[in-house]
């Protein structure tokens, strides 16, 4: 008879043990000649070496199980116990699916450009995805930044955004620099929200593995094996995107996202997206992915707002023009 520790903190217990731990209930009636107890991250077991082993070989597929697909169903467990793990990944087997959000949520493209911006991050090193609010640019890069960290493609992730919006200045906002990054850097932590476990992203993110920080942090670094991600990026000047795209290091990937529609930079800034798109357009191994309405996949009302906006800012240009015309 022998005792053997099982540590289980990779992941959530609750995934493990289900809810009112009905999936531990279940494993514990599989191994009748052990005795199993849980105590929050850890597993004690107590019996036979070649039980022991079997329970600790079974465990340790439960947890690569929730590592991929962020979730654990009963009939799940079953198959894993009968050695049927394969009946698992056909079922799962779908080449659109980026990844397996928090309770199995299905993560993958939804429209034709978020799948052609899937497309081109697999053929190009820098990507700009440039698009109305609501299209799934960030998130759809989200999901493949947590896709490649998880494949071992990039050792971390680097989300950035500038602190910049309209009306409001990060000196009047209280608290310490933290607490003042931390409201525009938000949406950046919705979407890893989405896709990672509470627990386990606040594990990477204190080990360094995802950081999230203003465009002002970037400078004097080189960012190697890690995949980038610049959001909001028509609020970064000129001086800022041209330093942020310089940063870019050996095996490393870059999105930049943006709407050209939203800029807050003072007037007397420009836009440095605006110039990248006029500057770098036509350098091979960069791919510019142009999102429309058409990809708007919130509420379905944000589609008639974009809409009747982009109608009024159209009748405004051309009336101004029809002014110039007469002042000729």
């Amino acid at each position: 008879m022998i005792e053997k520790l099982i540590n289980i903190d990779t992941i959530n217990p609750l995934s493990l043990y289900g809810t009112n731990d009905g999936n531990f209930k279940y494993l514990k009636t599989q191994f009748p000649k052990l005795k199993i107890i849980a105590r929050g991250n850890m597993l004690k077991v107590n019996g036979s070496i070649n039980e022991v082993e079997i329970f600790n070989m079974k465990i340790n597929q439960l947890i690569e199980h929730i590592e991929k697909y962020n979730n654990l169903s009963r009939t799940e467990i079953e198959k894993i116990l009968d050695n049927r793990i394969e009946e698992i990944e056909v079922r799962n087997k779908d080449s659109e699916i980026l990844l397996y959000g928090n309770f199995g949520k299905v993560i993958k493209p939804r429209t034709r450009n978020q799948f052609k911006l899937v497309e081109e991050f697999y053929n190009n090193d820098l990507l700009f995805a440039i698009g109305p609010a609501g299209t799934g640019k960030t998130y759809t890069s989200i999901a493949l930044a947590v896709k490649a960290w998880r494949n071992k493609e990039v050792k971390r992730i680097v989300l950035s955004r500038p602190a910049v919006e309209a009306g409001e200045n990060l000196g009047f906002l209280p608290g310490d620099l933290k607490e003042k990054v931390d409201p525009y850097l938000q949406p950046l932590y919705d979407a890893l929200f989405d896709m990672l476990p509470s627990k386990k992203l606040e594990d990477l993110m204190e080990d360094g593995v995802i950081e999230i920080a203003p465009i002002a942090f970037m400078r004097g670094r080189t960012l190697e094996n890690a995949f980038v991600i610049l959001d909001e990026a028509q609020n970064a000047t000129e001086n800022q995107l041209k330093m942020f795209l310089t940063r870019m290091g050996e095996n490393s990937k870059f999105i930049v996202t943006g709407d050209i529609t939203q800029i807050d930079l003072p007037r007397n800034r420009n836009s440095g997206l605006l110039q990248a798109i006029k500057l770098l357009n036509n350098i091979e191994d960069i791919s510019f992915v142009y999102f429309g309405s058409e990809d708007i996949v919130r509420h379905k009302l944000v589609k008639d707002i974009v809409h009747a906006y982009n109608k009024e800012e159209d009748k405004e240009i051309n009336d101004n023009k029809t002014k110039d015309d007469e002042n000729i």
